[in-house]
């Protein structure tokens, strides 16, 4: 749609309206969580809808793995790698992460062979520690080298306070993340491999005829992914998504004491974030919204539209006293080209103006000929008499 003749360049106000901050404010404050740190992000907006220390570094545990993932995913895209590829495991995946080491385990035997497709599997439903080094030595020789490939995916999506010294997330000196950065992570994973995401909800995986379950708590709950972590220097933490009513949601937090108090806010968070916003359509691109006076034209009037839909994410509820107001120009003389700005549609919640949107000309209205412009002036004149 091209603008043939503009208005006045009109003082637009950006999306963090005075009026909606206070709201904002006010929504934010009603929740508060037990967690250290968390955050709350709106996928569709990027919005963040709560966070609490979400910048604080802090030992990833098993969520470091989400990193891993993330590679392994980066690799087959690019055909660097394949699902059925296989490699052995060493006696280091064995000892390190394996069924004695006491930690999360895909329960690998010593010396078998395992496919990159099963690793995956066991990486991101079991958690397994051996599962993360086989992939490591496996796919680029060694925990350091993979490290590095980590950092430099993590450097390219944005992780800027992050850095990984393992696949697997067991402590090690200079390991750390933010929840923030995992959440950009989460968002990575969610939008750039969707065929791959729906693993993260796979409530359980058997490999060596030993079935374990997903340990995520809120798969249960309506969330779709992604990872749990725990270790004694990290607490108890969660990287999750889950969407409703067409948005997405995602949500990271950690240091918590138990499963059960993770379990539990986790929920309070996601719900939240869920049920207590909502995305509000105040204009849909193209359609009318109003009419402006015509004068000497073809015709009496024209259509008004937006060029683009006016969306806004909002607390649930806080523009329901919002009204809307067509302003214009008008009378329009002609002629009024296709696209012509020709007016704005206002929003505004009693003397406060909460945004204006300019409108456009739905379609052309020529001129009329000279004959009946010459009546419209008469009869204009004599209307004007017998007043």
């Amino acid at each position: 749609m091209s603008t043939a003749r503009a208005l006045p360049r009109l003082f637009v106000w950006p999306l963090a309206l005075l009026v909606l901050a206070a709201a904002w404010a006010t929504s934010a404050r009603a929740f508060e969580t037990t967690a250290p740190t968390a955050i709350l992000i709106d996928v569709g907006t990027s919005r963040v809808l709560y966070e609490k220390n979400a910048d604080e570094p802090i030992p990833p545990a098993s969520l470091a793995k989400l990193m891993t993932v993330a590679v392994v995913f980066d690799k087959i895209a690019r055909g660097e790698a394949t699902k059925d590829q296989t490699f052995e495991v060493s006696e280091y995946a064995w000892r390190t992460g394996g069924a004695g080491s006491g930690g999360s385990t895909m329960f690998l035997p010593v010396g078998s062979t395992v496919s990159l497709d099963d690793l995956i599997k066991g990486l991101v439903v079991q958690s397994g520690n051996d599962a993360a080094i086989v992939m490591a030595e496996g796919l680029s020789g060694g925990i350091e080298a993979f490290a590095e490939e980590m950092n430099a995916l993590a450097a390219k999506i944005g992780l800027s306070h992050s850095h990984f010294v393992n696949p697997h997330g067991l402590p090690a000196p200079g390991q750390q993340v933010t929840m923030r950065d995992l959440a950009v992570l989460a968002e990575y994973l969610i939008k750039t491999f969707p065929d791959e995401y729906p693993l993260f909800s796979q409530e359980s995986f058997t490999y060596n005829k030993i079935t374990q379950k997903n340990r995520n708590p809120l798969l249960q709950l309506g969330a779709d992914g992604l990872k749990t972590g725990h270790t004694a220097a990290s607490g108890y933490g969660l990287v999750a998504s889950a969407s409703k009513d067409g948005r997405r949601i995602v949500l990271a937090m950690s240091g918590m004491d138990s499963s059960e108090e993770r379990a539990r806010e986790a929920s309070r968070l996601m719900n939240f974030g869920l049920q207590d916003f909502e995305e509000v359509t105040l204009i849909e691109a193209n359609a009318p919204v109003g009419e402006a006076t015509v004068r000497g034209g073809t015709s009496s009037s024209v259509t008004l539209v937006a060029e683009e839909p006016l969306k806004m994410l909002v607390p649930r509820g806080s523009l329901a006293d919002v009204s809307r107001q067509i302003v214009d120009n008008g009378p329009l003389p002609a002629p009024v080209a296709e696209g012509q700005r020709v007016g704005w549609a206002v929003f505004s919640r009693g003397d406060e103006t909460l945004r204006q949107v300019p409108l456009y000309a739905e379609s052309a209205v020529p001129r009329e000929n000279l004959f009946m412009r010459i009546a419209d002036t008469i009869v204009g004149h004599l209307s004007w008499e017998a007043r």
